[in-house]
């Protein structure tokens, strides 16, 4: 089995393709504690990619967000297969 590549998904409100953002598995870890507050208040934070990067992201404009791993090949919101 490969490596687990952790990633942040965010469905915007305003619809269109969703924006991924890869992770490396201490910002997982913080943000799988956070995620559902931050969605629910609309709070602005920073996440740290995997390459090193800071993005900024305005949760107030997400209508979804969860972590998901990039080597899955079908995913179905909470079915992998």
């Amino acid at each position: 089995m490969a490596d687990p590549k952790p990633a942040l998904v965010l469905h915007l409100a305003t619809g269109g393709e969703p924006l991924l953002f890869a992770l490396d598995g201490e910002e997982t870890g913080q943000l799988q504690e956070s995620l559902t507050d931050l969605v629910k208040t609309g709070s602005v934070s920073t996440v740290r990619t995997k390459d090193g990067s800071t993005v900024a992201i305005n949760f107030a404009h997400v209508a979804a967000a969860y972590l998901d791993d990039l080597n899955r090949k079908s995913t179905v919101f909470g079915l992998h297969a």
